[in-house]
């Protein structure tokens, strides 16, 4: 029997308009779909009727599939001659377990193809219309995470984050005064702002908006959500916030542009 293929498919952040054509075309033709708990039923319907669909996402304190029997399913599946997509959300390899994945397909001798997807920070940014990079404000984006299952990796942050980048965290968790002492000790002064997103480009979508000094504060919003943290956060789309900081909601932009230049020298 011939040995089937497997697409690692991004799903992109929860809107299925933002799902790339390429993905689309791949779901329709699935045999097995492995898919995430997070990726939404208006996608999940793009599958033909008699694709095998197996929901194998994992959420924080809650029961979830183990990924070394996510590895196993898709080279079972594929043994058997089938196309197989293992659907994530965002894409599958920015902090999607996409690599572990690849790792073992690669070494069961499974051929593999990768589709990615507008990751989580590009879909929080474009929904609240914030850029992540600016010429006058930031010329570097870091990604991190604030889980992952080595912990020294997560202590392992820079230990001097630039004034002049945005900082996106994936997967922030719930300890934000942990997360806002880590912030600190990296050098971010208390006054930056920082906004939360919980279910980007969703209908659910939700979005915090405040500063470093007052992270702590911030209400429990639900997951999936992420931080980003900058100077760019200024130019959030208001009419979308679901609290807003006054200290700078009246301050034109071109000012705050002028005053950031100007202590940057």
């Amino acid at each position: 029997m011939q040995t089937g293929k497997v697409f690692l498919v991004g799903a992109g952040p929860g809107d299925p308009e933002l799902l790339t054509l390429k993905a689309a075309k791949v779901l329709r033709s699935a045999d097995v779909v492995l898919h995430d708990e997070l990726v939404s039923g208006e996608i999940l319907r793009l599958l033909p009727p008699q694709a095998l669909v197996v929901d194998v996402g994992k959420r924080c304190g809650q029961k979830s599939t183990p990924q070394e029997q996510i590895n196993r399913l898709l080279v079972e599946q594929a043994l058997l001659g089938l196309q197989v997509v293992r659907l994530k959300g965002g894409d599958p390899f920015i902090f999607g377990r996409g690599g572990e994945e690849l790792e073992a397909l690669r070494h069961a001798g499974i051929e593999v193809e990768i589709v990615p997807g507008i990751t989580a920070a590009l879909g929080a940014a474009a929904a609240a219309q914030l850029p992540l990079t600016h010429r006058e404000l930031s010329s570097a984006l870091i990604l991190v995470t604030g889980s992952s299952k080595r912990p020294d990796h997560i202590a392992n942050w820079p230990d001097r984050l630039p004034s002049n980048a945005t900082v996106v965290v994936y997967m922030p968790g719930h300890d934000l005064k942990s997360l806002q002492g880590r912030l600190l000790a990296s050098g971010v002064a208390p006054t930056v702002p920082c906004a939360i997103v919980s279910g980007a480009t969703s209908e659910s979508e939700q979005i915090h908006v405040t500063n470093i000094a007052d992270l702590h504060t911030s209400p429990p919003l639900r997951a999936p959500k992420l931080l980003v943290i900058g100077e760019v956060v200024r130019f959030i789309d208001q009419s979308r916030v679901k609290q807003y900081i006054r200290a700078f909601d009246s301050i034109p932009t071109e000012t705050l542009i002028s005053e950031f230049m100007e202590n940057a020298k």
